[in-house]
C-alpha cells in the first residue's frame, strides 16, 4: 500500500485510531488508553511534556455530549501517564481555536459525513496547514484525516439512498481510508444489505480500503505509515489480512 501513507510534506505525527480507550463491545477491560499494540508506549514516546491539547467534535452541536466525552478522553490520557496542560474542547459554541497553539489534537469519533461538514464550515484543513504536534483521530476522525474521505454508510437509509455521497473532501493530512470497528461491522447489515459484501466490496473497486478492528491503529510520520496489529487491505473487491496482533507493516 505504499505510496499512499501521508502527504509529502512534513505534517503532525498522526495516530489513526477505532477506539483508543477500549474496544466498543467491551471485549476488553481497559482503564485509560488501550495499550494493544504498542500504542500507549508509542504516544508516550511522541508526547511533549505539560501538552496543551484540543479535542475537536463530531457532532458540533450536541454539547452536553461533547463535554462528557472532552472529560472522558482527558481523563484517560491522565490514567496512562500523559502529562496535560490545558485541555479545549472545540465545538460549535467555539469561536475557532488556533491548532497552532496546541501540541495535540484529537478528533473525536461520530458520523462521518457530520463531521466532515463541520470540518469544512470552520475550514480545518486551512487552520491544520501549519500543525507539526501529535493528531489522534478516533473512528469518523481517523477517517476524515483523509485526503478523499469514503463515508461508509452507517445510518439507516444511507445504503439505500442513491442520494447519499460516500466520498466526500477530507483534511489531506493520508492517503489511507480506513474502516474501523471491523470486529463490530464485518457481518452488520444496513437497510437489508451486507455492509461488507454488497456495499463496501463493490465500492472498493478502484480504491484500497485499510480494515482495523479496536487495538489496531496507524502510526504515520516522516512520510512513511505503519500498520500495528490486526489489520486488513479490501481493494478490487477483494479482502485479504495484512497484519496480526503484536505485528506491525508499512502501508
Amino acid at each position: 500500500m505504499g505510496g499512499q501513507s501521508s502527504r509529502p510534506d512534513r505534517g503532525p505525527t498522526l495516530f489513526l485510531t477505532n477506539s483508543p480507550t477500549g474496544p466498543l463491545d467491551g471485549s476488553r477491560a481497559v482503564d485509560g488508553l488501550d495499550p494493544m499494540n504498542g500504542f500507549v508506549e508509542n504516544l508516550a514516546a511522541r508526547w511533549p511534556g505539560r501538552a496543551r491539547c484540543l479535542i475537536v467534535a463530531a457532532s458540533p452541536g450536541e454539547h452536553g455530549d461533547n463535554d462528557r466525552m472532552a472529560a472522558f478522553f482527558a481523563g484517560a490520557l491522565a490514567r496512562s501517564g500523559l502529562s496535560l496542560g490545558p485541555v479545549d474542547l472545540w465545538d460549535d459554541r467555539a469561536v475557532g481555536p488556533d491548532p497552532a497553539a496546541y501540541d495535540v489534537i484529537l478528533l473525536g469519533g461520530g458520523h462521518v459525513p457530520t463531521q466532515n461538514a463541520f470540518f469544512r464550515r470552520v475550514r480545518l484543513r486551512e487552520k491544520l496547514a501549519g500543525f507539526r504536534g501529535v493528531l489522534i483521530g478516533v473512528s469518523a476522525g481517523s477517517m476524515n484525516a483523509a485526503e478523499r474521505v469514503y463515508a461508509q454508510p452507517e445510518l439507516p437509509g444511507e445504503a439505500s439512498d442513491p442520494r447519499y455521497v460516500r466520498w466526500l473532501p477530507g483534511l489531506g493530512l493520508t492517503g489511507l481510508n480506513l474502516l474501523p470497528h471491523y470486529q463490530l461491522t464485518r457481518d452488520s447489515r444496513l437497510d437489508g444489505r451486507r455492509l461488507y459484501e454488497d456495499v463496501t466490496y463493490p465500492d472498493s473497486v478502484g480504491h484500497r480500503f485499510l480494515a482495523i478492528p479496536d487495538g489496531s491503529y496507524v502510526l504515520a510520520e516522516g512520510g512513511a505509515a505503519t500498520l500495528y496489529g490486526e489489520g486488513y487491505l479490501l481493494a478490487g473487491g477483494a479482502l485479504r489480512q495484512i497484519c496480526e496482533e503484536n505485528h506491525s507493516v508499512g502501508v
